[in-house]
């Protein structure tokens, strides 16, 4: 069994910033890539960024590349996502997800978190 438990979320200001974090327990992860989604209200859940726990292998959505940088700390068992210069678009839950490999699609990550809300005023 794995548990990922996202911490971080909150209310920010456009153009601030904020840190995720995942924990991650139970089975070990270290051969798994570690996601984060996003979910805004009324649309599908969206990949946002993705690594390797070795943190030698990252990905980004595209559109998100420069704002958001995700990383890893293998001795805390936990993924972060920096998201700076946030925008009101950026509203959404985010969720924290497992999977074989470093994929972009949802039904490709195995575990998930509950997700923590992020809301950007403008």
């Amino acid at each position: 069994q794995v548990q990922l438990v996202e911490s971080g979320g909150g209310l920010v200001q456009a153009g601030g910033s904020l840190r995720l974090s995942c924990a991650s327990s139970g089975r070990t992860l270290d051969t798994y890539y570690m996601g984060w989604f996003r979910q805004a209200p009324g649309k599908e859940r969206e990949f946002v960024a993705g690594i390797r726990w070795t943190g030698i292998r990252r990905t980004y959505a595209p559109s998100l590349k420069g704002r958001f940088t995700i990383s890893s700390d293998n001795a805390k068992n936990t993924v972060y996502l920096q998201m700076n210069s946030l925008k009101p678009e950026d509203t959404a839950v985010y969720y924290c997800a497992a999977a074989r490999t470093l994929g972009t699609k949802v039904d490709e990550y195995n575990f998930w978190g509950q997700g923590t809300q992020v809301t950007v005023s403008s």
